[in-house]
C-alpha cells in the first residue's frame, strides 16, 4: 500500500499563490506517477496535474496550465503543486493520488480511476 498525506491548503486571496505538498510513504517503490486532482462542492473530481515518478513526463489540466506547476523530490518522496494567479474557481478540496502502473499513461493520466491510492485531501479556498 501507498499512503499519501497532503498539506498546505488554506484561505488565500484572489491573485495569490499557494504551495501544496504531498508526502508518500509505504510501498513507494511501486509508484509510477503522482497526481493532483480537485473537487469543488457539487462537482466531479477534476484532473489538475500529474508527474512521472522515475521519468520526466508531466501533464496539466487545461484550466490550470500556465498557472500551476507540479514538481517532485524523489529523495523525500514528496510531490508539490505550486499554484499562482489563484481565482475563486480554484476553490476545492485538492487530492494527491498515486498511480502504480505505467501502461497507457500518456492516454489515461487524467482519469481518477487509474490512481488506486488517494490522500485525504486539503482544502483550498480562494476568496477576498
Amino acid at each position: 500500500q501507498v499512503q499519501l498525506v497532503e498539506s498546505g491548503g488554506e484561505l488565500v486571496q484572489p491573485g495569490g499563490s499557494l504551495r501544496l505538498s504531498c508526502a508518500a510513504s509505504g510501498r513507494t517503490s511501486e509508484i509510477y506517477a503522482l497526481g493532483w486532482f480537485r473537487q469543488a462542492p457539487g462537482k466531479g473530481r477534476e484532473f489538475v496535474a500529474t508527474i512521472e515518478w522515475s521519468g520526466d513526463s508531466l501533464y496539466y489540466g487545461d484550466s490550470v496550465k500556465g498557472r500551476f506547476t507540479i514538481s517532485k523530490d524523489t529523495a523525500k518522496n514528496v510531490v508539490y503543486l505550486e499554484m499562482s494567479s489563484l481565482n475563486p474557481e480554484d476553490t476545492a478540496v485538492y487530492y494527491c493520488a498515486a498511480r502504480v502502473f505505467g501502461s497507457q499513461f500518456a492516454f489515461s493520466y487524467f482519469l481518477p480511476r487509474t490512481y488506486p491510492h488517494w490522500g485525504q485531501g486539503t482544502q483550498v479556498t480562494v476568496s477576498s
